[in-house]
């Protein structure tokens, strides 16, 4: 009979992936933004530029949904050879290194020799050679979440700019809008943790702000 964990369904994207691709295409956005004041107040220049943010999000959204495949279809690869190495009767010093080198450091510590020992059994026993690896739906909605997330974060710094009339006072909103939800990414990313929400949010928000000037100085 099967577990309720494996009835139960995993998430597409779990918090920190879904944070993380938010602030991705808001900084990037953001350097776009940023720049307006600088190059010119002209209204058409301004225009362009909120399509050229908005395109560059569109290009990095994609490759970024590339990329999550790519790395998804890795994972499936490296785990079925693990299983296979572990299934394929080496002894049990060797299988005990292998499951050791797959868990996090302290985790495989925890577990010592008899944790070790008794997980290398259990597979051993138990599991079943999974079908080679290959990108299941799941694997492309998550794909297709990282570009929404990636582009949809370019219309928060887009909208004041469309509401607005004024160039400076656009610019400056937005800016605020930015630094708003690095604020709220970071309060999130901080909680999921278990670390304190007002730091996290505080260190991200500064942070993002170093990031976008370093990257506009550098001509990004």
């Amino acid at each position: 009979m099967q577990s309720t964990a494996e009835h139960k369904p995993s998430r597409v994207l779990d918090p920190v992936e879904r944070v993380t691709e938010v602030i991705f295409g808001l900084l990037m956005a953001m350097t776009f933004t940023g720049t307006i004041s600088v190059v010119t107040a002209d209204q058409e220049a301004e225009r362009v530029m909120m399509i050229a943010a908005l395109g560059c999000n569109l290009a990095w959204g994609l490759a970024d949904a590339v990329m999550y495949l790519l790395r998804t279809l890795i994972e499936h690869t490296r785990n079925r050879t693990l299983l296979k190495k572990v299934c394929s009767g080496v002894d049990a010093a060797t299988g005990q290194s292998l499951i050791a080198n797959a868990l996090p450091p302290r985790l495989a510590t925890a577990a010592g020799a008899d944790g070790l020992e008794l997980l290398r059994r259990r597979l051993a026993e138990t599991a079943t050679m999974p079908a080679p690896p290959r990108l299941g739906l799941n694997d492309f909605k998550g794909a297709l979440g990282v570009f929404l997330l990636v582009v949809l974060s370019t219309f928060p710094l887009v909208i004041p700019f469309l509401l607005l009339e004024q160039t400076r006072l656009a610019v400056r909103v937005s800016n605020l809008v930015g630094l708003a939800v690095l604020f709220a990414g970071g309060w999130i990313l901080a909680r999921y943790a278990g670390a304190r929400p007002w730091q996290g949010a505080i260190a991200l928000t500064i942070t993002g702000a170093l990031l976008i000037s370093a990257i506009i100085a550098l001509g990004g």
